[in-house]
């Protein structure tokens, strides 16, 4: 039993940390008009930069994206978990795809420790907006796709209303939150799609026994796909975190839209 202790831990420190995955997920929407069937998005979340493999990890995400060239790009926030480690965001997001609808962000509660009016600049450098309780419209043909970032649940001050204000008749509704239990915080508000992370699936995942390490704001949905009433809701397992993942691999994440039933 010793050795087997041993390997699995060998293995949740040293191998599973530094193994992303891109995971490619169908989101299945009945009102999706023809002129939005089949836009893909890319995902990218919780970076953690400055900690133990996480440029690797989000280097190799980047490469990703630029494979996929998917047509919008979104980040779900923790940037970095150091604030020196701001520097390296130019570097780390070299060559990231253009995406020809848009890249938006939204902050997470480490940006808010380490410093989110610096993120938030050299993020609008690199062409990449955060969107903090506000939206931007899509235009795609005739049709709209409102892109919403919310602030985050733990470290900012969310407003859904303020979020939404003004925002266009659309086709789609897509908000990026850091915490994936805003969902029930946004629920009634005709959003479609919910993208998260904030959880890193929990680190450690054992079949029956579910995540053993979830955050504040992350206790109900822990990792994957979750239908809820009106919104479908996607938890990223992220890219960085601590060292120590078991069951719940890094990813990226690229998602297609399709009409049809969910």
């Amino acid at each position: 039993m010793g050795s087997i202790g041993a390997t699995s831990l060998a293995y949740a420190t040293l191998y599973e940390p530094r193994s992303p995955q891109l995971e490619r997920i169908t989101l299945n929407l009945p009102r999706l008009p023809l002129a939005l069937d089949g836009l893909r998005i890319g995902q990218i979340s919780d970076m953690h930069l400055g900690l133990r493999y996480t440029t690797e990890n989000s280097r190799w995400a980047v490469h990703q994206m630029a494979a996929e060239e998917p047509d919008l790009l979104v980040f779900t926030g923790d940037f970095v978990s150091y604030e020196h480690a701001i520097a390296e965001l130019p570097f780390v997001l070299e060559g990231l795809p253009r995406a020809p609808l848009g890249r938006f962000a939204v902050p997470g509660n480490h940006d808010y420790w380490e410093g989110v009016p610096e993120i938030k600049q050299t993020l609008t450098n690199l062409d990449i907006e955060i969107l903090i309780n506000e939206h931007r419209p899509v235009t795609i043909g005739k049709e709209t796709l409102v892109v919403a970032g919310l602030d985050d649940m733990w470290d900012g001050v969310p407003d859904i209303e303020a979020t939404l204000q003004h925002a266009p008749g659309a086709s789609v509704r897509l908000l990026l939150a850091h915490c994936p239990d805003a969902l029930d915080y946004i629920s009634g508000h005709g959003i479609d799609v919910q993208l998260s992370g904030h959880t890193h699936g929990g680190h450690m995942c054992l079949p029956g026994l579910g995540s053993f390490c979830l955050p504040r704001f992350g206790w109900h949905y822990a990792s994957g796909h979750f239908h809820v009433n009106e919104t479908q809701l996607y938890v990223s397992r992220g890219l960085g975190g601590l060292p120590l993942r078991l069951g719940c691999p890094p990813e990226a994440t690229i998602f297609t839209l399709q009409r049809g039933s969910g």
